[in-house]
Parts: structure tokens; sequence; C-alpha cells
């Protein structure tokens, strides 16, 4: 059976919200990957960060699809759906992103 994404007409370009993790550089915290949301353009950290601001910003926005962001990766997530996404294009960083955790 094929999934499909029902969220794909939300996929937007969007600018980068920060240069890594927009709230663990509020907070001087470490993070292991970025996602950024392709609603709005809000740069998190992972799931195997540890605080996973990512899906703490769907959780608070509903803003359902991601992208790997860390470096440019080319996918996308739904976290609506817990399905992989073919995005359009791949978002453009601003510059060199920090690394925190290898």
């Amino acid at each position: 059976m094929t999934q499909y994404c029902q969220h794909v007409h939300r996929i937007r370009d969007v600018v980068p919200s920060a240069l890594g993790c927009e709230e663990c550089l509020q907070t001087g915290d470490p993070w292991v990957h970025l996602r950024i949301c392709r609603e709005c353009g809000f740069v998190g950290c992972c799931d195997d960060s540890p605080n996973r601001h990512a899906r703490a910003h769907f959780a608070q926005t509903r803003h359902p699809i991601i992208e790997g962001y860390d470096p440019p990766e080319g996918w996308g997530w739904c976290f609506e759906d817990e399905i992989l996404v073919e995005l359009p294009d791949q978002t453009p960083q601003s510059g060199p992103l920090p690394r925190f955790v290898s």
C-alpha cells in the first residue's frame, strides 16, 4: 500500500529563522542535526538532539513538514502522516551552520 502525505500543499519557500537551532542558540544547548519548517522557516533540532525543538515546533504550531537542513539533505518528513515527503526544492542556507554534536 502506497502512503500519501495529505499536507504537501503546505510546503512553502522559506527563509531560515537562524544559523542553527533557533532555541538552542538562545540557551547554549547542543544539537545533533537541524530541521527547517517548510511552512514558516523555523530552524529546530532533530529528535536525536536533547531538546527536539523541531518536533516541539510542530506540536505548538501544527506545521507538519520539515526538511533535513544540516547539511541540506534534500528529504522532507511529515510529522502528521509520519512519512517521507518529496520536496520540490532545497532551502538554501544563509551561511555556514555551526555543528555542536557529531
